[in-house]
């Protein structure tokens, strides 16, 4: 039996998925945005957009046991030594020292110092392959095999399709060559930000009218996942720790926060929130319904110019 054909019998299954994002904690390759390897939708200027792509599944490189997606966590804010624009080593399961500070602050008991864990908040993103289908924007890239890097909301549309909460609808996995969906992208500019809620799943088709040959060239072709998370790809703590040190002003070692809130640092530039962690319920009541995909990149290009 072929390797393709033993994927096709063992694919990833709606049960495997399903649990895998009920398993899911919640994170953005470094300097993704200069990668040739990622693609994301252009808007125009009303910041409004649209594209159709298909979510593949686990890539062959990564062998049977992947998922069709990996989770990284990272954070982007500013302070008065500048941007801290780093992935979190929270996404290999090890100790961050932002994650280990903002936890602190969070624990003095002090709003101020709450306040500024939510500034520096671990943010989440997920990065599936896909397959481009119509990109009006860029034409070029139609047919191409793009890794593409989305936040919660457009997660919440894929679990969405897989958990369906009415009776009358069909559980979708949208990963799946043969059964999966395309899926289109709408893009609005909701008070500033990009806002992807009417973004939808076409109904279920085979991907290349069931062809395995053309199924089987994309499935050798798309990327491999798993060394996106490759510790490779993260900064030491102690390198991480240095930055943090800098950024926030501090010499030496990270302080424990103040016991009165007027002498904590000043609130500093941050991404818009979609919390993860225990700050989450109290972030969402003063947030617009966004993704996040795009904001790192923002805060990049800032940092680049100073």
């Amino acid at each position: 039996m072929s390797d393709f054909s033993k994927f096709k019998k063992n694919r990833s299954s709606l049960e495997k998925l399903t649990k895998a994002i009920q398993d899911t904690v919640q994170p953005q390759q470094e300097n993704s945005k200069e990668d040739t390897r990622f693609w994301q939708p252009e808007v125009d200027k009303a910041g409004n957009g649209m594209a159709i792509i298909r979510f593949l599944d686990a890539p062959s490189v990564d062998g049977d046991d992947g998922l069709p997606w990996v989770k990284l966590f990272n954070h982007g804010f500013q302070g008065p030594g500048g941007w801290y624009i780093e992935n979190s080593l929270t996404t290999l399961g090890q100790k961050d020292p932002v994650s280990e500070y903002n936890s602190t602050l969070w624990n003095s008991g002090i709003e101020a110092n709450k306040e500024i864990a939510r500034k520096q908040k671990r943010r989440l993103v997920y990065i599936a392959n896909i397959l481009v289908v119509s990109d009006p924007k860029n034409p070029e890239n139609e047919g191409q095999i793009k890794l593409y890097k989305f936040g919660k909301k457009i997660f919440d549309k894929i679990n969405e399709t897989m958990n369906p909460q009415f009776e009358d609808e069909k559980a979708v996995n949208p990963f799946d060559f043969w059964e999966g969906a395309n899926f289109k992208l709408k893009i609005r500019n909701v008070e500033g930000y990009r806002n992807y809620d009417k973004s939808e799943f076409e109904s279920p088709s085979a991907l290349f009218d069931g062809d395995d040959d053309k199924i089987e060239s994309i499935w050798k072709k798309s990327y491999s996942l798993k060394d996106l998370v490759d510790p490779k790809h993260f900064k030491s703590y102690d390198a991480l720790k240095a930055r943090l040190d800098k950024v926030l002003g501090f010499d030496g070692g990270v302080p424990a926060p103040r016991t009165k809130a007027e002498h904590i640092t000043p609130a500093m530039t941050t991404l818009s929130p979609d919390l993860d962690d225990d700050v989450e319920v109290v972030m969402k009541k003063k947030a617009p319904s966004i993704d996040e995909d795009d904001d790192l990149d923002y805060f990049r290009s800032l940092a680049s110019q100073d």
